[in-house]
């Protein structure tokens, strides 16, 4: 499992779409198969461990949480950071105070490299 701060993925200016004062940052690449899913943590509440099924993308936009990978470690993640887990990578994710998130998932990834 990786964190990402996504803050330092160099950003740069949107010049289509009559964008004004916004930038973006390429992540990564995936290929095959996607899959887009909005989760909900309730406090307490937890995805046991299991093998990711593809690979995941797991992004924070509200509250907090934490992810683990196999060793069942758990890590903090909050908005501003994603949680990178390769495909059949033993993971688990959850919140103790309520979280909800992203999870995106594809058949393969590759992560870009902060500037």
């Amino acid at each position: 499992m990786n964190i990402l701060e996504l803050n330092s993925f160099a950003t740069a200016p949107i010049l289509d779409y009559q964008a004004l004062s916004a930038h973006s940052a390429s992540i990564g690449e995936g290929s095959g198969e996607i899959h887009i899913h909005w989760l909900r943590f309730e406090p307490g509440g937890k995805i046991g461990l299991h093998p990711a099924g593809f690979a995941q993308l797991f992004v924070p936009v509200a509250g907090s949480g934490w992810a683990a990978g196999a060793d069942g470690q758990r890590r903090a993640i909050t908005p501003g950071e994603a949680a990178l887990f390769a495909r059949g990578e033993v993971h688990s994710k959850g919140s103790d105070v309520g979280m909800s998130a992203l999870m995106i998932q594809v058949s393969a990834f590759a992560l870009g490299l902060p500037s």
